[in-house]
């Protein structure tokens, strides 16, 4: 899907160096129907143990597709889930139980924001594995809200459902080895969605990316952002004609690095440059001199519309995504472990 064939507003946009954002507007198109249905009460996944042993060598091969699509499904049964509403309270839930029950110790970090709707509560939620905030050097994020329409019932399942499904099953594969757990910090952005469209005021954002905006600040203002050598955003990796479309202005050394996993996993077919720079949660966290790179698969016809449905999505691009992230954060990890250098320079920034 080219950008300019939607209306509505478009996620391709203009990302400067300097501190502020210069979101270009672009329209895209509602269309009616959906494949999910709400749920009359909240699904309760069943108790599971992590697997007794040492870690897997390739922890990669670990990650299901399957396991993630159904935590996807999960979300999709709740209905919509925009930020501020009752059914995003059912989805944070659900995101929580799985991560604590895997090891995870889980923040929620509330703040509330103005909207063009008026202030709304957002809560975005942060999975450690030990607790501790002194051990990440990594991090990998999703948003979990849901873009509000009067005129449509949007349930996103790429756009939400599907980074959130993987990234609860990512949980259960890093606690497979806890070491490498400890140095990886999850976080589930609330607001990344404009509640009108994306708008700035003064030359800063003012709809959309709430969540992330807030989480970098709060990183910046703890100082904790030094401590990350990098991250990997997702968003929309579930189509089941899978091509994630990198943000040509990555972080180059980042950039290389997850080609490099996706070569190694005879998956480079699937992920390519945009010919667009890409507004989405990874720019602040950039913002914030957190190299973090954006998977998204934006050759999507179906975004923010009512047909993101279940039925366009793949468990196998799911697993695609979920383990080539998981390559590049089992090198990167070695890679750092044996350096005495600082996270900025692993980048070259």
């Amino acid at each position: 899907m080219g950008p300019t064939t939607c209306s509505g507003l478009s996620r391709f946009l203009a990302w400067p160096t300097s501190k502020h954002f210069l979101p270009i507007a672009v329209a895209v198109v509602g269309v009616f129907g959906s494949a999910c249905k709400p749920q009359a009460t909240d699904p309760e996944p069943p108790a599971r143990s992590i697997p007794p042993g040492p870690p897997p060598a390739q922890i990669w091969k670990e990650f299901s597709g399957e396991k993630a699509f159904a935590h996807a499904k999960a979300q999709c049964d709740i209905g919509p889930r925009p930020s501020g509403s009752p059914e995003l309270e059912k989805a944070r839930k659900l995101i929580t139980a799985e991560l604590e029950r895997n090891g995870w110790k889980v923040e929620r970090q509330t703040f509330t924001d103005t909207t063009p709707r008026g202030p709304v509560q957002f809560v975005n939620l942060i999975g450690r594995y030990d607790g501790s905030d002194k051990t990440q050097h990594f991090l990998v994020a999703s948003h979990y809200d849901t873009k509000i329409f009067d005129t449509i019932r949007f349930i996103g399942a790429s756009d939400g459902a599907s980074s959130t499904g993987a990234l609860m099953e990512l949980s259960r594969v890093l606690a497979r080895d806890p070491a490498l757990a400890r140095r990886v910090e999850l976080v589930f952005f609330d607001g990344e969605e404009a509640v009108v469209q994306y708008r700035q005021t003064n030359g800063v954002l003012s709809d959309g990316l709430y969540g992330s905006r807030h989480y970098a600040k709060e990183l910046a203002a703890q100082k904790r952002n030094q401590q990350f050598r990098a991250g990997v955003l997702w968003d929309m990796i579930g189509n089941s004609k899978l091509n994630i479309t990198l943000d040509p202005d990555s972080p180059p050394q980042l950039l290389q690095e997850i080609f490099a996993a996706a070569d190694a996993l005879n998956a480079r077919s699937s992920f390519s440059l945009s010919d667009r720079t890409i507004l989405d949660d990874h720019s602040p966290l950039n913002e914030a001199q957190v190299p973090t790179i954006d998977l998204i698969g934006f050759d999507y016809p179906y975004w923010h519309t009512a047909d993101d449905t279940l039925d366009k999505l793949s468990p196998q691009s799911l697993q695609t995504v979920g383990a080539v992230t998981l390559r590049w954060l089992k090198t990167a990890a070695g890679q750092n472990a044996r350096s005495s250098a600082t996270p900025k320079q692993y980048v070259g920034q």
